[in-house]
């Protein structure tokens, strides 16, 4: 498989902080298994569903997937202001920027800004039920294939 997504050159060497929860080997492991079903359009933004495809299956899972990176292995979660008032969340650990998630934007992924000047907490993200709800899809979906 072909990694286009931000920090996939090391994303082999990042380590769970404790296996005991999922069985994932890597940080580029979890990229996988997102990839192999359970990215899909249950767990996108509403607002985003009209253009998901099994093209473009990232799309709308930004901050749902950053915040389960965190849970999995550390680091903090930023994000770039979008038009329209939206963040597009992506994950620093280790001092390193990985964003699972950059395909959505195609073309227009070079030229997203990676500045680390917006953290985003869960509880502002979370504060919209049906964001915390494909949160928690997104995390019985891999416990159901990755859970210990």
């Amino acid at each position: 498989m072909e990694y286009k997504f931000l920090g996939h050159e090391t994303a082999d060497t990042v380590k769970p902080l404790d296996k005991r929860e999922y069985r994932l080997d890597s940080l580029l492991d979890l990229f996988d298994v997102l990839s192999d079903g359970i990215w899909r359009i249950e767990t996108c933004a509403p607002r985003l569903r009209v253009d998901w495809s099994d093209d473009n299956i990232t799309l709308g899972q930004c901050s749902i997937t950053a915040f389960l990176v965190q849970d999995i292995f550390g680091g903090e979660v930023y994000g770039i202001l979008r038009p329209g008032g939206n963040y597009h969340c992506y994950n620093v650990i280790g001092g390193k920027q990985y964003d699972l998630t950059i395909e959505q934007f195609g073309d227009e992924a070079g030229s997203l800004v990676f500045d680390n000047s917006n953290p985003q907490s869960r509880e502002v993200h979370f504060a919209k039920q049906e964001k915390y709800e494909r949160y928690l899809l997104l995390k019985k979906l891999l416990k159901e294939v990755r859970g210990a």
